[in-house]
Parts: C-alpha cells; sequence; structure tokens
C-alpha cells in the first residue's frame, strides 16, 4: 500500500515531546515538513541543522507570525498544549482554545485544506480531574469545536485524535484501540504512536472528518498501524 500525503505539513509545536515524534514520523514516511516553533535553537538541537531551513518562529498568540509559517503548508498538524502546572506559562484559555481557535481561523483563510488536532480523552468530561488545571479540557474542546466547524467544509478535512495519558516508549509496540463518543474512562498510549496515527490520518481516508480516542492495549509488536483505523466509522463527528 503507497498511498501517502502530497505536499509540506506544518507541525505547529514541532520541539514539544509529541511534536518531536509527529516530525520523525513524517520523516519516515517522506513527507516534507515544516517547523513552527517558538525556539529555533531548540529545533536544530532535537532535529539537526537541515531544519534550519524548514523552521518558522513565533507564538500560537500572534496573528501574523502564523500567517508567516502558513506560508509553507499544505496541511497542519497541530500538537500544541498548555503546561497546565506551570504558572509562568500562559493558561490553557490561551494556548488550549484560543491559540487553536486562531490557528484553524487563519489556516481556513490561506485556504490549507487539511487540519490535524492532537487534543485529549475526556474533553467533553467538565468534572473529570484533569479540568480543575485551568479548565484544560473545556478548552481543548472549545478548540475542537471551532475546528470542526471550519473544516468541516466541502473540500476540506479535519482529523481531531483524543489519545489517552501520554507516554514516551518508541511506536509501534502496541495494539491500539480507536472509539468515538469519548467513551473511554482511562487508558494510556505512547506519544510516538499518537504521532504515527496523525501522520497516518493525513491521508487514510478513514480519517476524513473523523474525531476519536486512541489508547494501547496488548503489548504486540506492528509493521504498521493502518488497519486500527477500520475500527472507526465513516464521518465520525463527536
Amino acid at each position: 500500500m503507497d498511498r501517502t500525503f502530497k505536499g509540506t505539513v506544518l507541525v505547529v509545536g514541532a520541539t514539544g515531546r509529541t511534536g518531536q515524534w509527529i516530525v520523525r514520523r513524517l520523516e519516515e514516511h517522506h513527507i516534507p515538513c515544516h517547523l513552527f516553533v517558538r525556539s529555533s535553537e531548540k529545533a536544530v538541537e532535537l532535529f539537526g541543522p537541515e531544519v534550519e531551513g524548514h523552521i518558522s518562529t513565533g507564538s500560537i498568540e500572534n496573528s501574523e507570525e502564523i500567517k508567516s509559517a502558513l506560508e509553507h503548508a499544505d496541511a497542519i498538524i497541530c500538537a500544541i498544549g498548555s503546561s497546565v502546572t506551570n504558572p509562568e506559562e500562559p493558561p490553557p484559555s490561551v494556548i488550549d482554545r484560543d491559540g487553536v481557535i486562531r490557528l484553524a481561523t487563519l489556516a481556513k483563510q490561506k485556504n490549507i485544506r487539511k487540519f490535524i488536532l492532537v487534543s485529549s480523552l475526556a474533553v467533553t468530561k467538565p468534572d473529570h480531574p484533569l479540568n480543575k488545571y485551568g479548565n484544560v479540557l473545556t478548552m481543548k474542546l472549545a478548540g475542537e469545536d471551532a475546528v470542526r466547524e471550519l473544516f468541516a467544509e466541502k473540500g476540506y478535512s479535519y482529523t481531531i485524535l483524543r489519545p489517552g495519558g501520554l507516554l514516551d516508549g518508541p511506536p509501534l509496540l502496541h495494539a491500539l484501540r480507536f472509539d468515538t463518543g469519548d467513551r473511554l474512562a482511562t487508558g494510556a498510549i505512547q506519544r510516538s504512536d499518537v504521532a504515527e496515527v496523525a501522520v497516518l490520518s493525513l491521508f487514510m481516508e478513514e480519517a476524513h472528518n473523523s474525531t476519536f480516542e486512541l489508547i494501547q492495549t496488548d503489548e504486540i509488536n506492528q509493521t504498521s498501524l493502518r488497519h486500527f483505523f477500520s475500527q472507526l466509522p465513516s464521518g465520525t463527528v463527536l
């Protein structure tokens, strides 16, 4: 199966722990990418000097800096997230809600056709313990809603991933469970597998206009994660 994505992917939040894996998995699939990061020095440190011509620096709070980065994009994978336990960092309302809404709005204005967002399990559950940190889940849901509204239009496409608790191991070592409707109460998954699913969502038909949860199950070596998309109904919204 040689399905892939033709074009350049803007990775927003590329130096974060999940973003780093997204860049690596795009490279594994030979899909060109451009990085939107706060620090070009950190990006070069992580990915090497060969990325120097493929970096836009800026803030998700700055529309002009976002617009500049979008000049390099045919699709977006957004892996930003607020540091909910660090009072020195912007709160979830600024990053997970307003930042995602700003990015998605400007991307639609630039006629970018595909938007993939890494969100979180339990975003529809305001009483979840995680939500006591700046209403982070509620803010993520507001970001999701904007992406769905903007990119559900004919000719556009979105995929929203709602992973469980994020782990830092290598990819392709576990079976995965995909589900819809925010019914999974708990679960964990490797960031590297979330990144692989995000990359596959660029071209897997089952991911088109879908919102789904994903967690790992049994420890079983995988040659690909494509077959797990068959767990999804077509055109899932919530």
